[in-house]
């Protein structure tokens, strides 16, 4: 089974490459973030002649979470639930046996934002339900964590002294999440490898290789034992109109 994740950053802007990319790659289960998508502005009928089941949990021109598989999605769950004014930010499935969540954790904007307190509230809401998941059904936790988790996933860190995304809060509460038995696989696989999964639009970033590793498959041990391999598909991230992030793909063994 071949599982990937992708914040396509508008699937209105990215549905051609969204498209080129389910023709192109042989993946089961696809987790998408920043749909930027009502529910009923999303594409499941062409989504569906392409051969994959859909689940989409979005409300507005923000946010946007979906989960597509065509090895079978049942036992959907849209969102935590946990607040009134919840955003889309996390959508649940099972496929061919394995538990799914595409997550679109909140960016944290600035350290002494509020949204940078939603971001650690958010995280550990998420390592709750990780908790509270059987032990016995394989889990795989995917999504833009908006978390660089060591200094190797990003290109400077004192480019980033005092900024989100690399402070020690942030990869705490991420490696709250993990702690409850799931594996950043890519990390895993390839201890020592430098891979990027964003890269800013400004400046030549993509060209100049100054990205950082923030999306990430967090894998339980059903999956990360049997898993052979993981890659960033750099290749989305070239050409006409890409998003500013590029797929993360692992690949195992039922």
């Amino acid at each position: 089974m071949k599982i990937a994740t992708w914040n396509v950053n508008s699937l209105n802007a990215r549905w051609p490459r969204v498209e080129e990319f389910l023709t192109t790659r042989d993946v089961d289960v696809v987790l998408l973030q920043e749909t930027k998508q009502r529910d009923d502005k999303f594409p499941s009928d062409a989504l569906q002649e392409l051969g994959y089941s859909s689940a989409h949990f979005g409300f507005n021109q923000w946010n946007g979470v979906a989960i597509l598989s065509r090895v079978g999605l049942s036992e959907v769950v849209r969102g935590f639930g946990d607040r009134e004014d919840e955003e889309a930010r996390c959508i649940a499935a099972t496929c061919d046996g394995v538990r799914v969540m595409s997550c679109y954790v909140p960016n944290g904007r600035a350290v002494d934002n509020p949204h940078y307190a939603y971001k650690l509230e958010w995280l550990e809401t998420l390592r709750l339900r990780v908790a509270a998941h059987p032990k016995d059904v394989p889990l795989v936790v995917g999504g833009d964590f908006n978390v660089a988790p060591e200094d190797i996933d990003c290109y400077d860190p004192s480019a980033f002294v005092g900024a989100t995304h690399v402070t020690e809060p942030e990869r705490t509460a991420l490696r709250a999440v993990t702690d409850e038995g799931l594996t950043d696989i890519f990390r895993h696989l390839y201890p020592d490898d430098v891979q990027y999964t964003w890269w800013d639009y400004r400046n030549g970033s993509f060209r100049r290789g100054w990205g950082l590793r923030i999306d990430l498959l967090l894998c339980s041990p059903h999956v990360t034992n049997r898993a052979t391999a993981a890659w960033v598909d750099r290749d989305a991230r070239k050409g006409e109109k890409p998003s500013d992030h590029a797929p993360v793909i692992v690949e195992f063994s039922l």
